[in-house]
This record gives C-alpha cells, sequence and structure tokens, in this order.
C-alpha cells in the first residue's frame, strides 16, 4: 500500500511538472476574457522610448506574477500618450480596486510585468496612476483612440503607467 502511494505520489508529480514545463515552453495566452499563463515571443531588451507603434494595437497581453509562481495573463487596453506608455483596467459594472482583477492584485503586490505587443515580449512595471490631471489626459487620449467605446463610466477605470524595469 505505501509503495502504491509513493509511486502514485511520484507519478502525479511528475505529471504535473511536466504539464507545467509544457506551458512554458509554449505558453497559454489569454483570449478575450480567459486569463492565460505564460506569454511567448521575441523578448526585446532594448529600452523603449517611443511606444508609438503601439497605436495600431487596440489590446495587449499583460503577464503578471502571482503569489504561487505562475504567471497570469491578461488582455488589457493601452496608449501612448506624451510620449509615455499606459494600460488601462476597467471595472464594469463597478467593482473594487485592485480586488475584483486578478491581475490588478498581482501589479500592486508585484509592479514587475511582461508586455506582449505583436510577437515581441517586454519586461516593464507599472504603477497606479494617482494623479486626476495625468489620469484625465491619459482618459481623453483613450476616448480618442477607442472612439466606439461604449462608456461603462470612467470612474471604474484605472490607469497604470509603464515604466523600464529598474
Amino acid at each position: 500500500m505505501k509503495k502504491t502511494l509513493k509511486y502514485s505520489s511520484i507519478g502525479l508529480l511528475s505529471l504535473l511538472f511536466v504539464s507545467l514545463l509544457s506551458l512554458r515552453v509554449f505558453g497559454l495566452e489569454p483570449q478575450d476574457l480567459r486569463p492565460g499563463l505564460w506569454l511567448s515571443g521575441e523578448l526585446v531588451t532594448e529600452q523603449i522610448t517611443d511606444w508609438s507603434f503601439t497605436d495600431d494595437y487596440s489590446e495587449i497581453f499583460v503577464q503578471t506574477n502571482t503569489r504561487y509562481g505562475i504567471p497570469h495573463s491578461v488582455t488589457a487596453y493601452c496608449i501612448d500618450y506624451e510620449g509615455r506608455f499606459y494600460l488601462f483596467s476597467s471595472y464594469y459594472g463597478g467593482g473594487t480596486f485592485p480586488d475584483d482583477r486578478a491581475w490588478n492584485r498581482n501589479v500592486i503586490r508585484d509592479p514587475r510585468v511582461r508586455l506582449k505587443i505583436g510577437e515581441n515580449l517586454y519586461d516593464q512595471q507599472v504603477s497606479l496612476v494617482a494623479d486626476d490631471a495625468i489620469r484625465a489626459g491619459v482618459l481623453d487620449a483613450w476616448l480618442a483612440k477607442y472612439e466606439g467605446w461604449s462608456n461603462p463610466g470612467l470612474e471604474n477605470f484605472y490607469v497604470f503607467h509603464v515604466q523600464p524595469r529598474t
């Protein structure tokens, strides 16, 4: 009995290890409302000073770090505004920031993120924009980029400034 339990445990751990390794190698990217795990692509190591190329993308992928070591990735809206790059988190119908979004909880705890834009990966960090004047300007630019947006209420939007990792 003990031998069977030992072999079952080893088999289960081996299966878990192979599964996680496969997901790490092949990635499991988010789709619409379904979050994912690791993002895959070509890592860009140069510091990005001009994010205007992101104007061609309505959504990008954001990979955050969970407490348990397996990445959590989602899609997010983005904008280049006055030479700076921003991400958005929207809480439709209200919600408690950051409690109602796993990726928000993750970046408040650990601001390091990996972004996927097109086929490229960018290791960055984010910070919540608390300045109302900056937030208002970014949201105005966001509404210009996403013209057809049916507004759930801008009071339910949170803005993150993307910066190089330090």
